[in-house]
């Protein structure tokens, strides 16, 4: 046998996502990608900001010496610098470059979390939906996940988060905003969560860490704040990237940031620098280190996203279809005019609809948008969803 057991059976719970997508592929060849309606992957269709192209341009003229060597395994000093600077300046807390590991993307900084804080069988809490690979990336380091639901408004549901945790739960992984959903979660409700894991690492004798993946932290709508975790919850731990802020998805850049008021910080430290080496990433990539340390407060256009966002909601709430209006993020949640959201992602490739399932997020009944792609699309798409709303008997 080629591949193990284990991987065999996921392969065939793989991400629904990757496989629309590459359905998508096969429609774009024979109808012509103008004809085809690909919401399922979040995979920003805008550009860089111009501020990354200048400072591209400046360091391909003035190149630094050793620009591409070796650095240290947490990355370069006056990039943590610069990541612990703006975090202090927004939290008021005493961030420093040593609360600051530099990554290969978000994906590559969650897994260097869950590897320095899990042993084998402790557990993650994840609320759902979720975004599908976590639970893969639980496994990889031995862990196991329990599911929390969220209430029906996506917000945190405070009950269910208390009734999955056991003397076994290492952390609650969060994601706000949310994909896929795009809520953001209040500030209520995050400090809510941090009396209530203060309340239970009473009885588990040790830190139950919140897990805060912020990959769209900057993306936010309708002049929202987003509420920093690290205000509410005591032992925090951040994960974010620039793949969606600065768009830069293929470049792997992101960093881990952990609370100042985390005891025994300075072992965090060494353990988390100690597994990104070890994991096999050895640092995030060391042109991309030097390009975002002066774009910390830079990002894409969000009115861009804001619009497509209005576009789609208006248009298919006017023909029906009920969610939950987005506060952030590039992603719909509605719910499926179907009971098998499956099924009803079938009926939509009909029309040249490519959408993702709810169930594929560990939420059956819905089915996500990902708008992050050209307006012309999402214009030339509003009468295949039409005629979607229509053969189901969706009605306003």
């Amino acid at each position: 046998m080629a591949i193990s057991n284990k991987i065999r059976g996921f392969l065939a719970n793989a991400s629904f996502i990757r496989k629309m997508f590459e359905e998508g592929e096969k429609l774009r060849k024979i109808y012509g990608p103008e004809n085809v309606y690909d919401f399922t992957l979040g995979n920003p269709e805008l550009e860089p900001p111009a501020a990354f192209k200048e400072e591209l341009k400046k360091l391909a003229l003035a190149p630094v010496p050793g620009m591409h060597r070796y650095m240290s395994n947490a990355g370069y000093s006056e990039t943590r610098r610069a990541v612990a600077d703006v975090l202090a300046k927004g939290t008021g807390l005493p961030f420093s470059e040593h609360n600051i590991i530099m990554t290969c993307g978000a994906g590559g900084a969650l897994n260097v979390v869950l590897k320095t804080i899990l042993d084998p069988g402790d557990e993650v809490v994840l609320i759902s939906p979720f975004f599908v690979e976590y639970k893969f990336y639980i496994d990889n380091h031995g862990g196991l996940f329990k599911i929390a639901p969220s209430a029906q408004d996506f917000q945190l549901d405070l009950d269910s988060i208390s009734a999955a945790i056991t003397p076994r739960t290492r952390a609650v992984l969060i994601n706000s905003p949310n994909n896929p959903t795009g809520v953001v979660y209040s500030a209520e409700s995050l400090t809510a969560l941090g009396d209530l894991l203060e309340t239970k690492e009473k009885l588990t004798g040790k830190p139950i860490y919140v897990i805060s993946d912020e990959p769209y932290a900057k993306i936010v709508y309708d002049g929202i704040k987003l509420p920093s975790v690290f205000k509410h919850i005591k032992n925090s731990i951040v994960v974010t990237s620039h793949s969606k802020d600065l768009a830069l998805p293929g470049e792997r850049i992101g960093y881990i940031a952990f609370s100042p008021r985390i005891e025994d910080g300075a072992l965090l430290e060494e353990g988390l620098i100690f597994c990104n080496r070890t994991l096999g990433f050895v640092n995030a990539p060391a042109l991309m280190q030097r390009l975002v340390t002066g774009l910390q407060e830079e990002s894409v256009n969000i009115q861009d996203y804001q619009e497509k966002r209005d576009i789609l909601y208006n248009s298919l709430t006017e023909m029906g279809f009920e969610m939950i209006k987005p506060q952030g993020a590039f992603y719909l949640f509605p719910k499926s005019p179907l009971p098998d959201d499956v099924e009803f992602i079938r009926k939509a490739q009909k029309y040249n609809l490519l959408l993702v399932p709810g169930s594929g997020f560990g939420r059956p009944g819905y089915f996500r948008i990902a708008y992050c792609i050209n307006k012309q699309i999402i214009l030339n798409s509003l009468p295949a969803f039409k005629a979607l709303a229509t053969e189901l008997g969706v009605t306003r």
